[in-house]
Parts: C-alpha cells; sequence; structure tokens
C-alpha cells in the first residue's frame, strides 16, 4: 500500500482552511491543520491522520515549530497550503498604520516566512508543491480595498516569480484564485476602517457596504475551494492559476478583455 501524503494548511480553523484540511482527509492524506488557537480544531483533531497544531504565519518561531511537529509526525510534508489570512477594507486615510502592517505581515510576510520554512525540507527532497491562496481580488480591485488588494496583488506577484527558481528543485507552485466564499472570513479575519467625519468617502463607504453584502451570501460554499486546491495540488500540470467558485473566471475574464478605463467605470458603478 503506498505512502499517504502529507499537506500542511495555514488558517485551518474555519472557512476556505477547515473546508480543505477535512477533503484532504477525506481523500486519504495525512494533514497538518494550523491556526493560531488549537481550540479551535477540535472536529479536525477528531479525526485520523490530523495534527492540529498552532501556527500563527505573524509568528516565525510558531511556523518552525508547526513545521518540526508536522514532520515529526509524519516524516514528511509533500504540499503546503498558504492559506491563512486577513482582510483590512476602507478609506486609506481612515486605516492606522497598525492595521496596515497587519495586513502585510499576515498575507505576505506571513505566507514567505511559512514558505522558507517548508523551503529546505522540500529542497532535500527535490519535490513538493506549494498552493497560494491568492483571490479574483489579486487581479481586479474593488473599492476602498487598497490594502487588500496590495497584498493579494503580491501572493500573485511572488507566485509567478518563485515558480521559475523552484523548477531547480523539483517543486511547483499554484496560485488559486476564488471569487465571493460564504465564509466567516467578515467576522473572524475583517477589519473595516471609517471616519464618518472624512465625509467625502462616505458615498464610497455605503456603496461598498451595500453591494458587498449580496455578494457574499450568495458566494459559493468554502469546499468548492477546497476540491480547486486539492486539483491545484495534484494534477501534476504545469497549471500555474486556478479560479474558484461561479463568479472568479467570468470577472477574470471580463478584466482581461477590457481596458482600465472600461472596467473600472463599472466597478465604480457597482459600488456607487
Amino acid at each position: 500500500m503506498a505512502k499517504s501524503k502529507t499537506v500542511l494548511i495555514t488558517g485551518a480553523s474555519t472557512g476556505i482552511g477547515k473546508a480543505t484540511a477535512l477533503y484532504f482527509q477525506q481523500q486519504g492524506w495525512n494533514v497538518i491543520a494550523t491556526m493560531r488557537d488549537p481550540e479551535h480544531g477540535k472536529e479536525q483533531e477528531a479525526l485520523d491522520r490530523v495534527l492540529v497544531t498552532a501556527l500563527d504565519v505573524t509568528k516565525p518561531d510558531t511556523i518552525e515549530r508547526a513545521v518540526r511537529a508536522g514532520i515529526g509526525r509524519f516524516h514528511s510534508i509533500d504540499v503546503l497550503v498558504n492559506n491563512a489570512g486577513f482582510g483590512a477594507y476602507g478609506p486609506l486615510e481612515a486605516t492606522s498604520m497598525e492595521v496596515v502592517r497587519r495586513q502585510f505581515d499576515t498575507n505576505v510576510i506571513g505566507l514567505l516566512e511559512t514558505t522558507k520554512a517548508v523551503l529546505p525540507h522540500f529542497r532535500a527532497r527535490h519535490s513538493g508543491v506549494i498552493v497560494n491562496i491568492s483571490s479574483i481580488g489579486g487581479k481586479v480591485t474593488f473599492p476602498l480595498g487598497t490594502l487588500y488588494h496590495g497584498t493579494k496583488f503580491a501572493v500573485e506577484g511572488i507566485s509567478e516569480s518563485l515558480s521559475y527558481e523552484m523548477q531547480a528543485i523539483g517543486v511547483k507552485v499554484r496560485i488559486v484564485e476564488p471569487g465571493a466564499i460564504k465564509t466567516d472570513f467578515a467576522t473572524r479575519s475583517f477589519a473595516f476602517s471609517n471616519d464618518e467625519s472624512m465625509v467625502e468617502y462616505q458615498p464610497t463607504v455605503k456603496g461598498v457596504m451595500t453591494a458587498v453584502e449580496p455578494m457574499m451570501a450568495n458566494g459559493a460554499d468554502p469546499v468548492v475551494v477546497a476540491e480547486v486546491i486539492y486539483q491545484a495540488a495534484t494534477d501534476g500540470s504545469d497549471q500555474l492559476r486556478y479560479p474558484a467558485g461561479a463568479d472568479a473566471q467570468p470577472i477574470l475574464d471580463k478584466r482581461r478583455s477590457q481596458d482600465d478605463q472600461t472596467f473600472m467605470r463599472e466597478m465604480l458603478a457597482i459600488f456607487s
């Protein structure tokens, strides 16, 4: 019988990360389900072949410990899923630098630190797959998403460039780009900054808040993204980007087919 492969997933306590942990486990994989507070991983921990362990992507020591714990338990890591994320929205002028730093520390620096922690293991084995969870927001932008989109655009560039050098050590890089997904991201990993005294921004704030709620309510189930992540991790192809969710591909296609002025004018109309 072939030895089970192992995946390490960040941000696995809820939403896409949890759905991905459960999906890989159902496919017979060993799962290192990491999260800031392992108390939130009771459902995953009750399953066979699952290790729930602490990992906060903004704390390098927890990253190193989680990688060591996973290798100690399962002896190898075959796939890294960089899923942990944070979303900061709102007028930039109304947003504190603390939130700015948290946004980039989580979505960019944390992703890089986690990847660097796993790379020596991948290089020694001359194999591995890195799946970075981006967003359609890494290719298109919505109003008030300066920080969030900035980090997701960064993930896209990091991943594409990294894929070149990873060829030297037999490692593949994948980018998964979800559209609207029904998760509790908005309540657990989201910050909206606003200052009503900055009256000039308030029509945009109202328009965005009005438009986003039905978008998220009609979003895809997180398991849809989990299935795409699994495909990206296992299909053995040279494909780099994987849209996820029914709305993702149409939006990405629209962005590619339109010039900047046309696309941005349509976005303003939706969010005004």
